[in-house]
């Protein structure tokens, strides 16, 4: 049995399929945006986020992963930064040399803890040399 939907009833029901259309339509936007590919950046931005986060970290260069999630920061000094994403922001945090390691899938930073380790996608032993203090 279809009850007939008449009067004041049938406009708040109209207004509330339009709510819950808009609704679903901001929650289906927010979905595409925040999936979006989310890359590191250039090295120059990256050294930049590096100098900015570590006191005293003057970059002479760095490297990026070829699939822009993590990134290689080195001092003039030679101190180390490892650099990735996490939501929006570049994270920064300082590691020693000893903790950065080449595997067939490129460089990992084993930086530790909560900042976990960063992969450095198509980045050989060579591209590290180069940054390496002499």
């Amino acid at each position: 049995m279809i009850l007939p939907v008449t009067g004041t009833l049938a406009g708040w029901a109209l207004a509330g399929a339009g709510v819950g259309m808009a609704l679903g339509g901001v929650g289906i936007g927010w979905l595409v945006r925040r999936r979006r590919d989310r890359r590191v950046g250039s090295p120059e931005e990256v050294a930049a986020a590096a100098e900015a986060a570590l006191a005293g970290f003057a970059v002479s260069g760095a490297v990026v992963g070829a699939d822009g999630q993590g990134a290689l920061a080195v001092a003039t000094d030679g101190r180390v930064a490892a650099i990735k994403l996490r939501g929006r922001r570049l994270v920064v945090q300082e590691i020693p040399w000893t903790r950065v390691r080449s595997t067939t899938q490129g460089i990992i930073a084993e930086a530790g803890g909560r900042f976990g380790p960063v992969t450095l996608a198509g980045v050989d032993v060579l591209d590290i040399r180069r940054l390496a203090p002499r």
